[in-house]
């Protein structure tokens, strides 16, 4: 109960901080064709000092993991999961009182998509995500992704 009191008294303290900072992580998304039939979805995560983002690897009870959500489209099947890729840092944070892993500066997400033969189609999904710096968190937030499999 402590820790849900700490979270959302963060999480409202700091939503006079979003007007100031109004996004602090620059997305891009794009394809990469691999073969005729699949395609690496890449999304990168561009972040500005001091902030950083939290991992997709979190554990329950810490501040809210990046997700990368897919719809559905039945020209598409996803291989594996999605894979990060930057610097990962692992702190013991004192206000979630555990462990957490997150990354500054950049991380880059991947995710291999196998096409059906010969069709051209978009992939589309929301990457869920919060972001804090030393001091404050801003609320999560959620980005909207439409990317060209061609």
């Amino acid at each position: 109960m402590k820790k849900l009191a700490i979270t959302l008294s963060v999480l409202f303290l700091t939503a006079a901080i979003q007007a100031q900072v109004k996004d602090p992580v620059e997305w891009t998304f794009t394809s990469v064709k691999k073969t005729a039939d699949k395609y690496e979805v890449v999304i990168t995560a561009n972040i500005q000092k001091p902030w950083h983002l939290y991992s997709q690897e979190m554990k329950a009870g810490g501040p809210i993991p990046t997700k990368i959500s897919f719809n559905n489209n039945p020209l598409l099947k996803k291989e594996g999961k999605t894979i990060e890729t930057g610097k990962l840092e692992k702190i013991n944070d004192k206000v979630f009182n555990m462990e957490v892993l997150f990354y500054s500066g950049k991380v880059v997400y991947t995710q291999l998509i196998k096409t059906k033969s010969g069709v051209k189609t978009n992939i589309t999904g929301t990457v869920s995500f919060m972001v804090c710096d030393d001091t404050q968190c801003l609320p999560p937030t959620k980005k909207q992704f439409d990317i060209k499999l061609q």
